[in-house]
């Protein structure tokens, strides 16, 4: 259906609005005398070092960015990506390491940063560029802690459907780096931190777990989050520990608000899901649809928000054709041994809800997409997936059963038989995802 690929065009240009390169030279730009980082120019003559630093699944491409813009001013770099997202940089190094889950990469890449973040001075700029994935593409470990003991920590608080912004509080707490205390490193040098956002709301404390921002969460509240989601019990003995220890006051918390560590930090968005929401809806209208944006972000359950929009989609009642718009990142208590991830389970949760309706004999022609805007949906290769009503006569004629799909978290292989999946490769950005409901 013409809806369908329609739908995929409207997604892809989402993910075009928010690439590093056209958001960090709106931030970044050298002129005959000075260099204007973050809004402030520096003369020139002025400046000792640069370094640049940072992590997340749009670092690469924002190294390279700001090597062509920087060029030889920049002094040493070292960025730390995801498998697959390394791009060729001249000064700035890259290292490439495991996500969700940390690797032995990612232990070393925070030990190679500090490292290099401890040549800076006090007349010195230190640029941190930071997305979606830092969290765990910087993984150190708490003293008396192992690797393997961080993944298994790490791995159930992600199936266990904590938020992000309760699963980064814990993580600030189980490390030196993160929760601002990169700062620390940098022997008061300037800081400028340019930042895509994929957390709801923007919130600077939780994107990338905030390693150059004050943090005002506590080891209580990471106590608190394990407690909530029962995994304080099953913790290794190292991680309990730590947290206890940070509690009773013998582990030093993260430098809070008002710390005098942050005046010469400046931490800047550049991109976030709106500006992705926004293309979409441009490219929506090009394509002769009426738009209507969802004005809030989606952060409950798949099943619940995939629920809610194909009945705002049912009943909508401007002109049509319509598309509805919404971006935001949904969460999953993972129960099953299946594949995939949040945005084709959202999309096999809608394809369920379809079906109901066609059932009861409701014939509504809805386009249903979800689609992460970094091109990696869970453990697979897929950034999301699509329905429509020819994925519906695909599933009756085949005898599948979507609802045991959905049963067993396994709609990566329940849509590689519809040829729902939605692949896309790395796409270098990072601003949560964008959810598309087309009605004819």
């Amino acid at each position: 259906m013409i809806e369908e690929k329609h739908a995929i065009q409207i997604f892809r240009s989402a993910v075009s609005a928010v690439q590093p390169g056209h958001l960090l030279r709106q931030h970044l730009s050298v002129s005959k005398d000075s260099l204007t980082i973050g809004g402030v120019a520096f003369p020139k003559t002025t400046i000792n070092h640069i370094y640049v630093v940072g992590a997340g699944k749009a670092a690469a491409a924002m190294a390279v960015e700001a090597e062509m813009i920087l060029g030889g001013y920049i002094s040493e770099g070292l960025v730390t990506t995801k498998y697959g997202h390394a791009l060729p940089t001249s000064t700035i190094r890259i290292i490439e390491g495991a996500h969700p889950v940390p690797d032995e990469n990612c232990v070393d890449a925070v030990t190679q940063t500090i490292k290099l973040l401890k040549k800076a001075t006090k007349n010195d700029i230190v640029i941190c560029l930071l997305s979606g994935g830092a969290s765990a593409l910087w993984c150190d470990l708490p003293p008396g802690a192992t690797l393997q003991e961080v993944q298994a920590t790490f791995d159930r608080l992600i199936k266990s459907g904590a938020a992000i912004h309760e699963i980064n509080t814990v993580r600030k707490h189980l490390s030196n780096f993160k929760g601002g205390q990169l700062v620390r490193a940098c022997n008061g040098a300037s800081v400028f931190s340019f930042i895509i956002s994929d957390v709801p709301g923007d919130d600077l404390e939780t994107i990338a777990s905030g390693p150059t921002v004050p943090d005002a969460s506590t080891f209580e509240d990471a106590e608190t989050i394990l407690q909530k989601y029962n995994l304080l019990s099953v913790l290794p003995q190292s991680i309990s520990r730590h947290i206890k220890d940070g509690i009773k006051g013998t582990i030093k918390d993260t430098p809070k608000p008002g710390d005098p560590l942050f005046d010469n930090t400046v931490n800047r968005i550049i991109g976030n899901n709106k500006m992705a929401v926004l293309e979409a809806a441009n490219m929506a209208k090009k394509l002769g649809y009426h738009v209507h944006i969802v004005d809030h972000l989606i952060t409950r359950d798949a099943e619940t928000e995939a629920k809610i929009l194909v009945d705002m989609a049912r009943q909508y009642k401007a002109p049509k054709p319509v598309c509805i718009i919404q971006g935001g990142e949904t969460t999953v208590k993972v129960t099953g041994t299946g594949k995939g991830g949040r945005n084709q389970h959202f999309t096999l949760a809608a394809l369920s809800e379809l079906n109901k309706l066609r059932q009861q004999n409701i014939s509504d022609e809805i386009t249903i997409l979800s689609g992460g805007t970094d091109g990696t949906d869970g453990p697979t290769d897929a950034t999301g997936a699509v329905v429509d009503n020819d994925t519906l006569n695909l599933v009756l004629h085949r005898g599948l059963l979507i609802e045991e799909y959905l049963k067993k978290h396994d709609a990566y292989h329940f849509f590689k038989q519809t040829n729902g999946l939605i692949i896309t490769g790395p796409t270098q950005t990072n601003v949560m995802d964008i959810m598309i409901a087309i009605v004819k």
